[in-house]
């Protein structure tokens, strides 16, 4: 008989994912801190639980898809958390952007209690996540991907395998984070440059997303801000934590990134500014002397 699935997170990616795993014909076992969410994805099959220690009772397979390490702490090792309840031989996949050595750690953590890990941060946003397209990247036993595998791939339109420990994952994905963080930083300057130049928003949108100098964050998050929708579907503050996590890496071998600290600098400014909560095309809103578009009545 094959493992049941359990899903802790019903956030803008998790959401998505446990619809992907409905979708492909499972019926996960759901948990969110927001227990009237957990409830609304349940009525339409699936099953609500009250805790994570509930919901690893019953699944051989838990997903956490929570914001950061210290609520990945709270999942599994909190009161009511799910390493009490889990089985030996079960697996905990941990979807979470974190500190590549404190995978490595929790891999070990958990394999002194018998639980098998793969760490497998995601990318591609809340529609890739709900579409089942998103990327996994991916780092695990293989016995631990023999059970897990089929319902990675139920969420994950690109699943790779990355190595047979953690950390591999967790590395390519603050990688990742660089590129991401960067691209914004860098779109959200070259569109703050024309408005201040008095170029015509629309007309360069169209512009450069036809250009060379595009960039798939430029396409993406500068509609945000031509429609003036600074509705957080990845805050100022996510990027706060991930470039602070690529440079927390490369500090520790003293490898120097220049872009990657000016684009954390400028998030840590809009954070301070009152942005934090925003959508993270806010960054643009640090840029002095220029008027951002304003929402169409």
């Amino acid at each position: 008989m094959a493992a049941q699935i359990g899903l802790i997170g019903l956030g803008a990616m998790g959401s998505g994912m446990a619809q992907s795993l409905r979708r492909a014909g499972h019926a996960p076992f759901v948990f969110d801190v927001r227990s009237e969410v957990a409830a609304a994805f349940a009525a339409n099959g699936g099953m609500a639980c009250a805790t994570p220690a509930e919901l690893a009772r019953q699944c051989g397979v838990v997903v956490s898809v929570v914001v950061n390490a210290a609520q990945t702490e709270s999942v599994l090792f909190g009161e009511q958390g799910c390493a009490s309840t889990m089985a030996p031989g079960s697996v905990f996949v941990m979807c979470s952007t974190v500190d590549p050595n404190w995978s490595i750690a929790l891999e070990a953590r958990l394999a002194d209690i018998g639980i098998l890990y793969i760490d497998a941060p995601i990318s591609g946003g809340a529609a890739r996540a709900a579409s089942g397209e998103m990327t996994m990247m991916s780092a695990g036993k293989p016995e631990a991907y023999e059970m897990a595998e089929p319902f990675l791939r139920a969420m994950a339109g690109t699943l790779y395998k990355l190595g047979d420990k953690a950390g591999a994952g967790s590395k390519v994905k603050v990688i990742n984070q660089l590129l991401a963080g960067v691209h914004i930083a860098a779109a959200a300057e070259a569109m703050a440059l024309g408005l201040r130049e008095g170029v015509d928003p629309a007309a360069l949108y169209e512009v450069i997303t036809h250009s060379a100098g595009n960039s798939w964050m430029f396409e993406n998050r500068m509609a945000h801000v031509l429609a003036a929708d600074y509705t957080p579907l990845s805050a100022v503050d996510i990027f706060v934590k991930d470039l602070g996590l690529v440079l927390d890496m490369a500090r520790a071998s003293k490898f120097p990134l220049p872009l990657s600290s000016t684009a954390h600098q400028m998030f840590m400014q809009a954070s301070t500014a009152g942005f934090a909560k925003e959508d993270d095309s806010a960054v643009i809103k640090i840029f002095p002397g220029i008027e951002l578009p304003k929402k169409h009545a």
